[in-house]
């Protein structure tokens, strides 16, 4: 198959009820792809379970709990800290397999995936001679 190969990587969540897709990119390399999904993976862990020194929130507002593993932000930390799963993930992606994590807890889900896409090549247009040759004309 000619053509270029892009990643599709995209987030999911939802809960019982819904599925919601939260974002998306095509990045240009599976490097990328991986990255951007890290990036989301930390943002989403960090929406539903902040720093309790973050500046935003009065003090006194948040407090430490114990970790507890089986909940999705931690989940969601603990992939995109992995450096084996990334370098798993990495070579999947290069296969040309589809990669996918899944983080749950009591509260709801959350999906990260990338695959490969394959960009077919446009075909070559025919070549229109320039203004001056047709000028000749």
């Amino acid at each position: 198959m000619s053509g270029a190969v892009r990643y599709l990587a995209e987030v999911y969540g939802g809960d019982e009820a819904r599925s919601l897709w939260l974002g998306g990119t095509i990045a240009p390399t599976r490097c990328l792809a991986l990255r951007w999904l890290r990036g989301q993976a930390v943002r989403i862990a960090d929406g539903l379970d902040p720093d309790p020194d973050s500046a935003w929130a009065p003090p006194g507002t948040l407090w430490p709990t114990t970790q507890d593993s089986s909940d999705a932000p931690s989940q969601l930390r603990s992939w995109a800290a992995d450096l084996g799963v990334q370098e798993a993930a990495s070579r999947r992606l290069a296969d040309g397999m589809p990669h996918g994590f899944l983080a749950r807890d009591a509260s709801g889900w959350y999906r990260l995936y990338a695959r490969p896409v394959h960009i077919p090549s446009a075909p070559t247009p025919p070549e229109e001679p320039h203004r001056a040759d047709r000028a000749r004309r």
